[in-house]
């Protein structure tokens, strides 16, 4: 799907970014366009080919209608704990931020913080986490209009039953 300079998109796990601009690029005669988004988060600028954004996993901001899934997927406590081994785990969920899809993002989050609660995370299961609670507030934040705070405050009250 084609966007617009100053849209705001979704680059899997590296949050929303906006599109700053539409460059066109003449390498080997042949003229490449790129978006370039800027990441609203860190400030990163990412070139992503027009013709391959799709493929990328580069997608629109989900709509306010779908952010009760997400908040759906955080309060599921059905789903068994995981008792892979750490680096299993931390693998299969690395897949799943990469994916981009807030539900998979969401699962990633909610497993964590279930976790969090049994016992102290390790260095990497945390900066996961962290990653994965960015992920999703920024996302939730933007499809609401609202301000991340007030993001961060319903998701620990999700987790704080």
């Amino acid at each position: 799907m084609p966007f617009e300079v100053g849209e705001k998109a979704v680059y899997p796990a590296h949050g929303v970014g906006v599109i700053k601009e539409i460059e066109k690029t003449l390498m080997d005669d042949t003229e490449y366009e790129f978006y370039v988004l800027k990441i609203l988060d860190n400030g990163m600028t990412i070139r992503v080919p027009t013709n391959n954004a799709d493929a990328i996993g580069m997608r629109e901001i989900i709509p306010k209608s779908a952010v009760e899934k997400v908040y759906e997927v955080l309060r599921d406590r059905k789903k068994p704990a995981d008792k892979q081994t750490w680096n299993r785990r931390y693998r299969e969920y690395m897949n799943k931020i990469k994916t981009g899809d807030p539900l998979e993002v969401a699962a990633v989050l909610r497993d964590l913080a279930l976790l969090k609660k049994e016992k102290t995370l390790s260095f990497g299961e945390r900066k996961m986490y962290d990653q994965a609670h960015g992920l999703i507030v920024q996302e939730v934040a933007v499809a609401k209009d609202v301000d991340e705070s007030k993001i961060k405050k319903e998701i620990d009250k999700i987790f704080s039953k």
